[in-house]
């Protein structure tokens, strides 16, 4: 018996395979893991977002401040004005600060650089603010993962678990608006839901 010289190539081939197949799968894995966490904290985001208001628009195309389409992740109607809210999911641990460009997650051995979410989202807060220019509009960014924000807070950047009590704590400050649902309407009468709209802007992410 034994593993003869002739059966060898067979078998480095067939040990190859399966340990290609076990990392492939170990990644599907981990990416279906990942999806199924950022949606989770999606639902989480919008369960809080709907306690506060029942005004919510999700994925929301509407002109960009500067030229092209822009895509709100939610916009939200409170009492005193407008949440504009970038939702970003994180593990691990976040750096950044509230002028730099680029923020960096380290999530055990990976790392990885992001734009700034709060500069970014701040065009998008400008282009919904250009739809509503009489009504204050907040720029809101929102980390549903697990991940831990470093010290010094942006003070517009929460976690979720943090978001109801930031959103009780917010204040707009004065504001003379009367018809909220009026306000409200201008808003989804804004919002570009045509495929030729949405085709647009995945071109122009394509090109970004």
């Amino acid at each position: 018996t034994g593993i003869s010289v002739s059966m060898l190539p067979g078998i480095v081939i067939a040990a190859a395979f399966a340990l290609l197949l076990l990392l492939l799968l170990r990644g599907s894995a981990t990416r279906l893991k990942r999806i199924l966490s950022e949606r989770s904290g999606r639902r989480r985001l919008r369960r809080v977002l709907r306690k506060r208001s029942p005004d919510l628009i999700e994925n929301l195309i509407i002109p960009g401040a500067y030229g092209g389409l822009t895509k709100i992740d939610c916009a939200v109607l409170t009492s005193g004005g407008i949440l504009c809210i970038q939702v970003k999911h994180c593990d691990g641990i976040v750096f950044g600060s509230e002028k730099e460009p680029q923020w960096k997650n380290v999530a055990g051995v990976r790392q990885r650089k992001f734009l700034n979410p709060v500069i970014q989202n701040a065009g998008r807060t400008k282009a919904l603010q250009n739809v509503v220019p009489e009504v204050p509009v907040a720029n809101l960014v929102v980390f549903t993962g697990p991940a831990r924000l470093t010290a010094p807070k942006v003070r517009n950047a929460v976690r979720l678990r943090d978001l109801d009590g930031y959103i009780a704590k917010f204040v707009f400050g004065p504001c003379r608006i009367k018809d909220w649902d009026g306000v409200w309407l201008t808003v989804k009468s804004a919002a570009l839901t045509d495929e030729d709209s949405a085709r647009d802007f995945r071109a122009q992410l394509s090109f970004s």
